[in-house]
């Protein structure tokens, strides 16, 4: 997920929160924020969830990409999964 906070704005409450909202969808196996330096504002923090299942990914895709937190209006899709298994967190989202 994109756009949910701005770089410098994570703070320790983030992740776990997040995981508990995405835990609703599916079994989250990890949940982790990276901040991309120099990165435009709604591209800064990245938050990225894994679920134990793929059905569960979709349905959180489908029900967060578009939804407002904090005012911010979340970009929520997929990534490369071997990427992620790498910690490659740079590379931009799959588009779908």
């Amino acid at each position: 997920m994109r756009n949910m906070c701005g770089p410098g704005e994570v703070d320790d409450d983030l992740e776990p929160e997040t995981a508990e909202e995405c835990a609703k969808y599916g079994k989250v196996v990890t949940c982790m924020i990276f901040e991309l330096p120099d990165a435009v504002e709604d591209e800064a923090v990245r938050i990225f969830v894994e679920f134990e299942e793929e059905q569960a990914a979709v349905r959180a895709v489908c029900d967060l990409n578009g939804r407002f937190f904090g005012g911010r209006v979340v970009k929520a899709g997929f990534y490369d999964a071997e990427k992620f298994r790498n910690l490659e967190l740079t590379d931009a989202p799959i588009q779908g």
